[in-house]
């Protein structure tokens, strides 16, 4: 946006600035905005932490669930044919 506006309409936009709210208002509108725009960049910065740790988390549990998911049916299928083992053995 900020690429469209020449030297000459900043001069101007600031001029009309100063004609609306006086040159002793300008410094505390200056912090406000500062303020606004550290806080908006901290959120910003925050939400995008929170979306790197949820995508972290799910590209390391998923891979983890999934072998422990398959280890415990393997344990199953290991008990079912031991069970089936020793019941052949009992009938013979």
């Amino acid at each position: 946006m900020l690429l469209f506006i020449s030297g000459a309409e900043i001069v101007f936009v600031f001029f009309i600035v100063l004609l609306v709210f006086g040159a002793d208002k300008i410094p505390s509108i200056a912090r406000t905005l500062a303020k606004g725009m550290t806080q908006v960049r901290q959120a910003t910065n925050d939400i995008k932490s929170e979306i790197q740790k949820s995508v972290d988390v799910d590209i390391e549990n998923p891979t983890k669930k999934l072998t422990q998911d398959f280890k415990e049916e393997v344990d199953k299928v290991k008990k079912d044919f031991n069970e089936l083992g020793d019941s052949i053995k009992r009938d013979l």
